[in-house]
């Protein structure tokens, strides 16, 4: 497989992320990364560095956000959003390296949790509170 940089993935979070007020997300932090001839069936996909790895390596919290050119590059413009903004629901308001399950219990702001789903509902919401603000 190969890879490189997707500075037009990078400029697309910063967009997201800045509108849709995602200020836990440091964006310098974010590598995105387009990769080629994946057998995956994903559009794009998140990786992390783990704390064992950030405390090894003496490095911060980075993530990697990749796509899969084979399906993500014939997207349409609001499906690539929409994408990415599924991607970075997966990234912890902690942003310490871990990974949001599709199902995660995060914590409410009142000493409990609440269960946070990233589905297509959850991915909706947010995109059309982003449509509404750029348009």
């Amino acid at each position: 497989m190969k890879f490189e940089e997707a500075p037009d993935v990078k400029e697309r979070i910063e967009r997201i992320v800045s509108i849709l007020d995602m200020d836990h997300i440091r964006i310098d932090q974010v590598v995105c990364m387009r990769s080629f001839d994946s057998t995956s069936d994903a559009n794009a996909r998140i990786w992390s560095l783990p704390k064992i790895w950030q405390s090894a390596l003496g490095v911060k919290a980075h993530y990697i956000l990749e796509v899969l050119a084979q399906r993500y590059d014939k997207m349409s413009e609001d499906d690539k959003d929409r994408t990415m903004i599924h991607e970075l629901m997966h990234i912890p308001k902690t942003f310490s390296g871990a990974l949001l399950n599709h199902k995660a219990k995060v914590f409410d702001g009142k000493g409990g949790h609440k269960t946070m789903r990233i589905n297509d509902k959850t991915v909706e919401k947010l995109f059309k509170e982003y449509k509404k603000i750029i348009c």
